[in-house]
C-alpha cells in the first residue's frame, strides 16, 4: 500500500510513482487512463466508488488517456491532488499546492517548473 501524506517529500514520491506506471502500462500494451493507475496503485481498495471520487474530483473520466507527466504536467498534478484528498479524506483545496509544484521540479528536474499559482498582472 503506499503511505499518503500531504507533504513535499510524498508528493515527489508520488510524481516519480505516476511515470513508473505509465512506463508499465505501456510495456503491458495497457492504456494509462485514471482507472488503470488507481487500480494499479490500490488494488481491490481502488472500487468504483473510490475511482469515481477521484475522477470527480479531477474533473477529467476514467477511461480517457492522459498524457506524459513530464510533457503535459496540468492533468497530473490536479490528479495527484484528488488521489491525496480523497485518499486523506480531506478537502480539494487543503492540498498544499506549493509543494506539489515543488515536488514536480524535483521529480522532472530538466521540464519546465510548474507554477500555475503565479499571480498575473
Amino acid at each position: 500500500m503506499i503511505d499518503i501524506q500531504n507533504t513535499q517529500e510524498c508528493f515527489v514520491q508520488l510524481w516519480l510513482r505516476l511515470e513508473r506506471t505509465r512506463r508499465l502500462l505501456q510495456g503491458q500494451y495497457k492504456r494509462f487512463c485514471i482507472r488503470r493507475v488507481l487500480k494499479t496503485w490500490f488494488g481491490f481498495e481502488a472500487n468504483d466508488n473510490f475511482i469515481w471520487e477521484v475522477c470527480n474530483r479531477c474533473d477529467q473520466e476514467g477511461w480517457n488517456e492522459i498524457p506524459l507527466p513530464s510533457l503535459y504536467p496540468r492533468k497530473h498534478r490536479e490528479l495527484l491532488r484528488a488521489i491525496v484528498s480523497v485518499k486523506l479524506g480531506i478537502s480539494y483545496y487543503k492540498i498544499d499546492l506549493k509543494a506539489l509544484d515543488a515536488a514536480y521540479s524535483i521529480a522532472f528536474p530538466k521540464s519546465t517548473p510548474l507554477n500555475v499559482n503565479k499571480k498575473k498582472r
